[in-house]
């Protein structure tokens, strides 16, 4: 079929062109068979594609986090994880992913930063628009998200980002336009909050001013979820689409704005042509571009993002890699249960996790002895039952009738935005986990609850907890992001079955929540059979660390302290982890400590181990990723994408809580490196910072004007270590004369490989804007710069002097 956007866009009336503009649903967007437009379905990422439906019954490949991604400075990497996902999204039969998150980490306690690439724009930019190519070689769309200044959590939703026209330029609007430049995304997804004054889903001036007539964005503009609050003003603001369907301020309410006057029809008409040309785009609508064929390995390219983004800290007595040691103790609970992606709208569900005791146990030599001990336990919540237990949910209507039953994988229901088929919100009164337990250990057994609303718990026949569960408050809806839990303990005795049943009942509120038409029922049974008290669980791991030849301990956040739907208040690792660090370090001077976090935590021991070693959340295949780096098959070949603060009162940024519904970016320009370079304050550990298994030589730095007015870099570096390896060369501009501006930041970055005494050349293209700043418009600053070849933003290898001149 032919794809002729006037021919069909004379053939809709006005109702029909209004209703393609709200969703039909919570996922997917309305047909019309008549002109061959079949429903675009549009599913979360960006980790993974889950489709329409949020169980585990539906499981996706998960890759590791963005900012994991980031870690690899690889921009070709990301277009392969992102032809991984649109593989992954035509599986499930999604048209539209949202994702990436290119927001800034503008602050370690962003609690959503896990989401995010990196603290600075252009890294952010390259990575996001190599996974944009991904995706859309795949023919699948993106929404790039979320546009823009949502770089925090806290009242999201409605906060106002009060922030100077230079620092939305230079910095938030950055990496956005180097996507839509490069990449060209078929996609972008406004935000839930205002910048100096207006809504983002009617901000006419960056929607239409900035983001169509300047940068020539010529796609679809998606409202995230819910946040579309005006008919006229979004529509004359340059929203597209408004989410969730159908009853949105799109659709009817469109339709009748146009006939009062208010909205003129040839605005609609090209909401709906880009519409259609989306469709059209990810073959919805006559066919579409012939979208890349070749099948992706999903563990495979899960496991190679996890060890080129693993970054190795410290090495300090070259315990890395491991050189077969005839005894290894693995400690913590993340070893055995490990943080593998980032809550809220990013979760997925794998079909399998490896953790790191499951890849160690594969991965150790025939004559290493692996003992496993928690130590402790970050946790301040219980994990959904699993082993042992046999479970079914079960929804039921008011009067009790059983309306579907659906097998549990583990005891948790997340049924958010659509319910399972066959069930609806108008008769849907509660849920049910029930089934079978059978103990293998006698003792004191722990149960919890969570979910807000009223929940009834009955073991062995006795009801355990039986009332409501909300926040203080009883505000259900600040609970749908903050987890209560209720925890009841019970005897019980090995090999005795008993019955398990926890009775979930929706709330009148979150029944007509968004009017009926948008599913959050969200709730679990936690288990935990006999253990260690907290004392004797720490004394059995330092134990176990000083009679082994490695002690390897793995600390790291949780859902309680990274997610999406709040900040965090600080960067100290939860629970005993840093008292076990100590004591384990202190019983084994080999002691590499692995952290599993999304994003920047405080590691005040991080001088007294032998090695630290950042995994990030490493998705699915990160126990064998990590078993691969320990024992030296690949290199960890990551590098910080964010500057690490040692303590968080270093941290140049910190207010991430609007007052009075404002959130004042204060700090101007000045963000991440940019700002602990101002105050010459000293971070733990420097953006661009890495080691790998090999050492590096910088030998030669050359520059070249190019006809752009920026200019070709040409670096040779040499391998001067042992083994295969790969540096990421990063170039670093530093104005002789200041002004106004940061001490010196990155203007462009290439990865290499080597072998041993191998020298090898990048080839990095410095565009005009690296000099140019924004006052009412980009000005260049022509004058006397050092150009930097560095190892990392602190590690300058060799410099040059060069004077830009704007050539065009």
């Amino acid at each position: 079929m032919s794809f002729d956007v006037d021919a069909l866009l004379a053939e809709l009336d006005l109702d029909a062109k209004a209703r393609l503009l709200a969703g039909q649903d919570v996922w997917s967007l309305p047909g019309l068979p008549r002109i061959g437009l079949r429903s675009v379905v549009l599913s979360d990422g960006p980790v993974g594609v889950r489709g329409v439906r949020w169980s585990p019954d539906d499981p996706s490949v998960t890759l590791p986090s963005p900012t994991a991604l980031a870690a690899s400075w690889d921009p070709r990497l990301a277009v392969r994880a992102g032809r991984l996902l649109a593989q992954e999204a035509r599986r499930k039969g999604v048209h539209v992913l949202l994702a990436p998150t290119v927001n800034l980490q503008r602050s370690p306690l962003g609690g959503r930063h896990f989401e995010c690439y990196s603290e600075d724009p252009l890294l952010t930019g390259m990575i996001g628009a190599g996974y944009v190519t991904g995706v859309q070689d795949g023919g699948v769309a993106v929404t790039v998200k979320h546009f823009v200044a949502n770089d925090f959590e806290t009242e999201r939703f409605t906060a106002d980002v009060h922030l100077s026209e230079r620092a939305l330029r230079e910095l938030y609007l950055a990496p956005f336009e180097l996507i839509v430049r490069r990449a060209k995304p078929w996609g972008i997804m406004a935000a839930y909050n205002s910048v100096n004054g207006t809504t983002m889903t009617q901000h006419d001036e960056l929607l239409n001013g900035v983001l169509r007539d300047e940068w020539g964005f010529d796609g679809f503009i998606v409202s995230d979820w819910l946040a579309a609050r005006d008919t006229v003003a979004s529509a004359n603001g340059g929203l597209d689409v408004a989410m969730p369907g159908p009853r949105t301020v799109f659709g009817e309410q469109l339709a009748e704005a146009v006939r009062g006057g208010e909205v003129d029809e040839d605005v609609v008409d090209e909401m709906v042509r880009r519409v259609l040309l989306l469709a059209h785009r990810t073959g919805a609508l006559g066919g579409g571009p012939t979208p890349w064929q070749s099948t992706v390995d999903g563990e495979a390219i899960a496991r190679e993002i996890a060890h080129r983004s693993f970054v190795l800290l410290s090495n300090e007595t070259g315990v890395l890699p491991l050189r077969a040691p005839q005894s290894i103790a693995l400690i913590g609970a993340l070893a055995a249960d490990p943080k593998i992606l980032g809550g809220g709208s990013a979760t997925v569900f794998p079909e399998h996790i490896v953790s790191p005791l499951d890849g160690l146990r594969k991965a150790v030599p025939p004559s290493t002895d692996l003992a496993f001990a928690i130590g402790a336990d970050p946790r301040t919540t219980l994990p959904p039952a699993t082993d042992n237990f046999r479970l079914r949910a079960t929804a039921k209507a008011a009067d009790g009738t059983r309306l579907a039953e659906f097998p549990l994988r583990e005891a948790k229901i997340n049924w958010i935005g659509e319910l399972p088929r066959g069930l609806d919100l108008a008769t849907l009164a509660s849920v049910e986990i029930e089934g079978t337990y059978l103990p293998e250990r006698s003792g004191t057994h722990t149960f919890a609850v969570t979910g807000p609303g009223d929940l009834r718990l009955t073991v062995a026949g006795q009801t355990l907890f039986d009332g409501v569960n909300l926040p203080e408050g009883g505000d259900v809806f600040t609970s749908i992001m903050q987890v209560i839990e209720q925890r009841r303990e019970v005897e019980l005795t090995a090999g005795e079955l008993v019955d398990v049943s926890l009775t979930y009942w929706i709330p009148s509120e979150m029944a007509e929540f968004a009017r009926g038409t948008f599913a959050w029922v969200t709730f679990a049974l936690g288990h935990r059979g006999p253990v260690l008290d907290p004392d004797a669980a720490l004394d059995e791991a330092v134990a176990l660390a000083g009679k082994s030849d490695v002690a390897v301990v793995v600390v790291g956040t949780t859902a309680e302290v990274e997610s999406e739907g709040f900040d965090r208040t600080s960067l100290a690792l939860p629970g005993r982890q840093d008292e076990l660090v100590r004591r384990v370090a202190a019983a084994n001077p080999n002691t590499v400590v692995v952290v599993n976090a999304g994003s920047p935590v405080e590691l005040p021991w991080r001088d007294d181990v032998a090695a630290v070693l950042l995994t990030w959340f490493p998705g699915q295949a990160g126990g064998d990723a990590l078993a691969d780096v320990l024992f030296g098959r690949e290199e960890p070949g990551g590098r910080l994408p964010t500057t690490w603060p040692a303590k968080l009162e270093d941290a140049p940024v910190t207010d991430v809580t609007p007052e009075e519904g404002v959130l004042e970016y204060g700090e101007g320009v000045y963000i991440g490196y940019s700002a602990y370079a101002k105050t010459e304050t000293q971070p733990a550990y420097w953006f661009g910072h890495g080691l790998g298994y090999t050492t590096w030589v910088y030998e030669e730095l050359d520059v070249y004007p190019d006809d752009e007015g920026g200019a070709r870099v040409r670096v040779r570096v040499r391998n001067s270590g042992t083994r295969k390896g790969r540096e990421v060369v990063q170039l670093y501009l530093a104005p002789t004369e200041r002004g106004d501006r940061p001490p010196r930041w990155l203007v462009g970055f290439a990865s290499v490989e080597a072998g041993p005494g191998e020298s090898v050349e990048s080839d990095i293209v410095v565009p005009p804007r690296s000099a140019e700043v924004w006052r009412d418009g980009w000005r260049h600053i022509a004058g006397e710069y050092v150009l930097e070849a560095s190892h990392s933003y602190a590690q300058p290898r060799l410099s040059t002097r060069v004077v830009l001149q704007k050539i065009r």
